[in-house]
């Protein structure tokens, strides 16, 4: 299905047929750092009520964002963790994904879910909004789309004592600032993947993934390389990747890069040498020390991750150098075998 059979189901649908779930997510007890991703957590759905006005403009700024996007003539490809997200439309199929958002849209968006009574309610230590998730039905097909857009913190407003500051509103026809006593919640009408037949159709990647639960699962994985690049024994400094890991999940599908390559478990020092001046040629510099890869700044794992990613790269017609850990790897073929 392209996105404009979509639009085109989207636009047969009425404001009056379309509802609105709030996702949250919901950290399990009694599980450790050490668990899995898939099993610290839940996600449940709740419906939220609108009024008539903002349902219809939940419904509008729908249709203007997908529209806005197939003006953008993206390319759809299939779901690749290291694919440039800037000029693609991913699709990614949910069967026999091992998630646990996967109940969200295979179960409890298809059945009657629990109203919100309170934001406040469903925003704790252990339960916090994590996406705001559109329905709109088209009854004559019996088919449902979903839109999904990720919550951040800030977009939510409960009473909280503790925090040192006051709720206000500012009327513009009264020209008077009064005290805000309702919760809030602020809706962007942004959308980051839409749900249909058994397939996300991804327009934000990066906020997709932290949806879905991708992202943590990536830093789990960007874990294990480590500590197999450390179990190499190349490295000095291994500590200072996992402290990365932490602070900076771009990282983690550089690893994966890394990891797919495959080159540092055959590392040698003649290897290292060769890495090195490879990245002089394209200004970076690579240490090592004792004929180990040293990692002792953040410009260090920078560089050791570029090298070991094959990052550089070169146009075969154009001569010109570029830098990207994306990229799909071509069959070569002798030009005296092309007719």
């Amino acid at each position: 299905m392209e996105l404009k059979d979509i639009l085109d189901i989207i636009r047969a649908t009425t404001d009056k047929d379309t509802k609105l779930y709030i996702v949250t997510r919901i950290t399990k007890s009694g599980l450790t750092k050490r668990s899995r991703v898939k099993d610290k957590y839940l996600f449940k759905v709740y419906q939220m009520n609108c009024d008539n006005e903002m349902r219809e403009s939940l419904y509008n700024a729908t249709i203007s964002q997908v529209e806005k996007t197939i003006n953008k003539n993206f390319e759809m490809v299939d779901y690749d963790v290291l694919s440039d997200e800037t000029e693609h439309l991913f699709t990614y199929p949910i069967q026999n994904k091992v998630l646990s958002f996967s109940d969200v849209v295979t179960n409890q968006l298809l059945k009657a879910c629990d109203m919100v009574t309170s934001i406040a309610n469903i925003s704790t230590v252990t339960e916090e909004l994590w996406a705001y998730c559109l329905e709109l039905y088209h009854p004559e097909e019996d088919k449902k789309i979903f839109t999904f857009r990720k919550i951040l913190p800030s977009k939510v407003g409960v009473d909280d004592k503790k925090k040192n500051f006051l709720k206000a509103i500012f009327n513009t026809k009264s020209q008077q600032l009064s005290l805000l006593k309702e919760e809030t919640l602020n809706l962007d009408q942004q959308i980051d993947c839409i749900y249909v037949d058994d397939t996300f159709y991804v327009i934000k990647k990066a906020n997709f993934e932290q949806i879905v639960g991708l992202q943590e699962e990536y830093k789990e994985k960007a874990t294990e390389i480590v500590n197999n690049m450390i179990g190499c024994g190349f490295l000095v400094g291994g500590e200072k990747l996992h402290e990365l890991i932490e602070k900076k999940p771009s990282i983690h599908k550089k690893l994966m890069k890394v990891e797919r390559i495959g080159g540092y478990k055959e590392l040698t020092p003649s290897k290292m040498q060769s890495m090195k001046e490879i990245c002089k040629k394209y200004g970076d510099n690579l240490t090592i020390k004792e004929d180990k890869l040293s990692l002792d700044t953040e410009q260090d794992i920078d560089v050791i991750l570029k090298a070991l990613g094959d990052y550089y790269k070169k146009g075969e017609i154009s001569g010109k150098p570029y830098g990207t850990f994306a990229g799909k790897e071509l069959q070569t073929q002798n030009a005296n075998n092309i007719k």
